[in-house]
């Protein structure tokens, strides 16, 4: 009996469909549903994190004049414009003193017939001085000729009452005397008042500087005290910007600085944090610091925006990661930790943030520990991955 047999045809069939379907696996194994999450990898390192502050400045003069008179007057003329540079000294606006000359004329006057009052003042005490000695004279005389008697008592006591009276005149000429010397004290003081202020009516610059505004125009009239010209010292400019109080934990005097003008956005300029108000804005919750520059730019303009990144003091040594490999999920904060080749969601604690993405682990997570930062898909636990370089179509 013959037994029926496979034909090579059939036999070809059979192993052409087993490759197909061995194919097949593959293909689904590798790209399909079943592929593995294709994920870059960090490695937890440990240090301290350099947490910058960012904020929005403004740069301002940190010495400015606004230059005015001490007395009322009229402006007769200004000699600078606005941006024009001045050197110390130099004269920059004149006040037309108005009254100050007959004032200044009424306290001369005053003054002479003040020293012709001093004058006649001594000239008194010198005469009472005189006429006391000789009824101190006198009055003894006849207080030694009565005890002899050879004058009366009431004679006496005529004497002793001259000699009273006399020391009486002599006080009181000493009180008028110190009087018209005080009032002579007080108009030369007021003349030299004057005299300031006929001297400040030219108004000069204090410091090497640069007009940044004209307050008044020749022939307004001014109160004492009203800035005329403004000045700033070109040298003392610094930028004054606004931190977040959320992040100014550390924000200290000293700190190194990176500024960028709005003119300018490319070039950093290094400087340092130079003062720190010690009161905060409590409306839009924001420290205000001024950061002094290293070397000022040429053409540096007050008013000008400019973006300040504060580098703070480092704080302890602990691991970190990127960013990007933190989770925010139902479950809590956390990450993906690589366990035996399968993501494993570990719960940290995260601390500050650098401003070029590194985070700050404070709990849960230990240096060395491989952690995922980017996956082409939802991970879950216990999900087949594969660890590569950089993912398709990602810049990761």
């Amino acid at each position: 009996m013959k037994h029926p047999g496979v034909s090579s045809k059939h036999l070809g069939l059979i192993v052409f469909g087993v490759v197909l379907l061995i194919g097949f696996a593959l293909v689904v194994s590798r790209s399909g549903p079943l592929a593995p999450i294709q994920v870059t990898v960090s490695r937890a390192e440990a240090g301290p994190v350099a947490t910058s502050l960012f904020g929005i400045g403004t740069i301002e003069a940190r010495r400015s004049y606004f230059i005015g008179p001490t007395a009322a007057g009229r402006v007769q003329s200004i000699h600078v414009d606005v941006g024009d540079s001045v050197k110390a000294g130099q004269v920059l606006a004149e006040i037309d003193p108005i009254d100050l000359d007959e004032r200044m004329r009424s306290v001369e006057a005053s003054y002479a017939r003040a020293q012709s009052a001093v004058v006649a003042a001594e000239a008194q005490r010198k005469d009472t001085q005189a006429r006391g000695e000789l009824a101190r004279l006198n009055a003894k005389r006849y207080l030694d000729l009565g005890e002899k008697r050879f004058v009366s008592s009431s004679a006496v006591e005529s004497k002793q009452q001259e000699l009273t009276s006399a020391q009486a005149a002599h006080e009181s000429a000493d009180a008028n005397l110190l009087g018209a010397r005080q009032e002579l004290t007080r108009l030369k003081a007021d003349q030299e008042g004057l005299r300031q202020q006929r001297q400040n009516l030219r108004l000069m610059a204090p410091r090497d500087g640069i007009v940044t505004s004209r307050d008044a125009e020749p022939g307004s009239t001014v109160i004492a005290g009203q800035s005329v010209v403004k000045l700033i010292e070109p040298e003392s400019l610094w930028v004054k910007v606004r931190l977040d109080q959320g992040r100014s934990r550390g924000l200290t005097v000293g700190l190194p600085a990176q500024v960028s003008l709005r003119s300018n956005l490319a070039a950093k300029l290094n400087g340092k944090v130079a003062r720190v108000e010690p009161v905060s804005d409590s409306v839009t919750e924001e420290r205000i610091a001024f950061v002094a520059l290293e070397k000022l730019p040429s053409g540096l303009t007050v008013g000008e925006l400019a973006e300040v990144s504060v580098n703070t003091t480092p704080g302890i040594s602990t691991p970190t990661l990127p960013n990007a490999a933190i989770k925010h999920t139902v479950q809590g904060t956390g990450i993906w930790v690589v366990r035996e080749g399968k993501p494993v969601f570990a719960k940290v604690a995260v601390g500050e943030t650098s401003l070029d993405g590194l985070v700050q682990i404070r709990d849960g997570l230990h240096e060395g520990d491989v952690v995922i930062t980017y996956s082409d898909k939802e991970l879950a636990e216990g999900s087949r991955i594969k660890v590569v370089e950089r993912l398709v179509g990602s810049k990761s």
